[in-house]
């Protein structure tokens, strides 16, 4: 899994139909230390995340999803939305400190 932050959504009316009412997220990958990455990615998200909420995502063959006996076709999934980071006894991230 990798840390991500939401940026913002992706809107497509025309898409396979396994991917029917998934919503779409524009993720940018945070490092360690928080500093936002060069990598982008489009996740789908399970869990109601919001823009600049720091995300868990789970990538490849983890981030696919079962829905009844078919299989989604997704290389990335949102599956938890992130309240606290902590690195070497200090804190990295907190997302009730974020909207103060």
């Amino acid at each position: 899994m990798q840390i991500a932050k939401v940026r913002g959504t992706v809107v497509s009316t025309q898409k396979d139909p396994a991917l029917r009412g998934v919503k779409l997220l524009l993720l940018q990958f945070v490092d360690e230390e928080g500093n936002p990455q060069p990598q982008y990615e489009v996740a789908a998200d399970s869990v109601g995340a919001g823009v600049d909420e720091w995300v868990l995502v789970s990538r490849g063959s983890a981030a696919r999803q079962l829905v009844g006996n078919e299989q989604r076709p997704l290389d990335a999934a949102v599956v938890a939305i992130i309240d606290t980071v902590n690195l070497e006894d200090r804190l990295v991230y907190s997302k009730k400190d974020q909207y103060r």
